[in-house]
């Protein structure tokens, strides 16, 4: 094991902090989603933006030495490029110094789905060259500024989810629907990540970048070799296409041979296939919460629908119905490895799960405790094997917003007293789990059975 090795936490601006209108910050496409029966709006999230200090000594007194945050980019650019707000870069120089005075490495993410809402009315989004070339500026801005106290960088949650039909609303695109514009929409936020890449190491080679996947493995439902040849096209288009470009080697033969087939041409120049044909990264971060199982049928390939993943009946699922499988994790990283060669780094990891606080208010949430351990000893099997990872950052481990608004569904390690429709007091409750992270954090990964 690396030293030292990050164990820590990750959040998105959005799910955190609060704020949505204050200090100077502009408007993002999240920002005027309104709330319904079983979801909140993003108005407050959990007021992290003014509870950051004692969010940051829950994750200190967890044992963390990490934490993988996100810059909002309305809240440094209102109008997405243009007038720089400084109230909102003075939030994260406070943030950033609290982080590292409570020993604590920070890590960025630029982007997190939150599009400027002027770029997404202005430019649908990421469907732009504009918004590429706005991205690439508010980026550099950042970087120079705290290049100095933050090593590790990734530019796209999840980068790969651009290439499935949640591209539209995540990229800032609220028109387009088809398959040309999902592919142009995921070779520029691919272009974005190339600029902001070639910029970090020509001008920090003391910084690291890498890409970042929503990683899944995917099994066929069954030996048939139907099925076996869709996991294989799943894999191919949702996570090797990125490991390929990410690691300098440029788009699968196959997947342009895909888009020739289907007659989706793009809006490219070759100065911009060299920029992303030249991608280098420095490690592969990827965000792991299940498996999925497919089956063939007589409809081919469609990442717009999707309707060939079925339940895999050997695993269990979660209140999500989503798959538990840690095995799926060691795979992963052998996979991500053995294609790239680079070291792999998990900053996401977690389980969403119903609770309310009891009248003791002691949350014993042991099946958080059973899926973190099992996927953490997955983690540690994989590096047994000889695969070199930088660290394991849990998602939310400070209850937060779900991606869709949804505060009933609950990662965190330590309870945020509000729910959908009611704020309360927004008060921190540890949960059982809490100490059980604890005692794997500080032991450094070397004591993870139950106690």
């Amino acid at each position: 094991m690396t030293e030292p090795f990050m164990w820590g936490n990750s959040t998105s601006s959005i799910q955190t902090e609060g704020t949505f209108a204050g200090d100077g910050k502009g408007p993002s496409v999240y920002d005027v989603v309104e709330a319904t029966e079983n979801t909140s709006d993003w108005q407050v999230a959990i007021d992290d933006y003014h509870r950051y200090e004692e969010d940051i000594q829950l994750m200190k007194e967890m044992g963390m030495n990490a934490y993988r945050f996100q810059i909002s980019w309305s809240r440094i650019f209102p109008n997405g490029d243009g007038e720089v707000n400084e109230k909102g870069l003075a939030f994260y120089d406070k943030l950033i110094d609290c982080l590292l005075s409570n020993g604590i490495e920070p890590m960025i993410c630029l982007y997190h789905f939150d599009m400027p809402l002027v770029l997404s009315e202005q430019y649908q989004g990421f469907s732009s060259k504009q918004v590429v070339d706005d991205f690439f500026n508010y980026a550099k801005l950042v970087i120079d500024r705290y290049h100095e106290k933050v090593k590790y960088w990734i530019t796209f949650n999840e980068h790969n989810l651009y290439s499935t039909d949640l591209a539209f609303k995540i990229a800032g695109d609220n028109v387009s629907k088809d398959l040309r514009s999902l592919y142009q929409i995921q070779y520029n936020t691919l272009l974005a990540h190339a600029k902001v890449e070639h910029y970090i190491h020509a001008h920090y080679p003391d910084v690291q970048i890498g890409g970042m996947l929503a990683y899944t493995t995917y099994y066929p439902k069954t030996s048939k070799p139907e099925d076996n040849y869709l996991s294989h096209i799943y894999d191919d288009f949702n996570n090797k296409v990125y490991l390929d470009v990410f690691n300098g080697k440029g788009y699968l033969p196959t997947f342009m041979q895909y888009l020739k087939r289907h007659e989706i041409i793009l809006d490219t120049t070759e100065d911009e296939w060299a920029l992303i044909n030249g991608i280098q990264s420095d490690f592969i971060s990827f965000s792991y919460y299940q498996s999925q199982t497919v089956e063939a049928t007589e409809d081919p390939y469609n990442p717009l629908t999707h309707s060939d993943l079925v339940d895999n009946p050997y695993l269990e699922r979660s209140a999500w119905n989503w798959e538990i499988d840690p095995m799926g994790l060691k795979i992963a990283m052998l996979d991500i490895y053995n294609r790239t060669n680079l070291p792999v780094f998990i900053i996401e990891n977690g389980i969403g799960i119903r609770e309310t606080l009891p009248e003791d208010e002691w949350i014993a949430d042991d099946e958080r405790i059973h899926y973190h351990k099992a996927h953490i000893e997955a983690m540690l099997e994989a590096m047994g094997q000889g695969v070199p990872c930088l660290g394991y950052l849990g998602w939310g481990l400070i209850d937060i917003l779900s991606s869709s608004g949804d505060m009933e569904k609950r990662y965190g390690a330590v309870f945020v007293n509000r729910t959908n429709q009611d704020l309360k007091d927004l008060r921190r409750i540890k949960k059982k789990s809490f100490y059980y992270l604890k005692q794997v954090f500080e032991s450094n990964g070397k004591e993870t059975e139950i106690k």
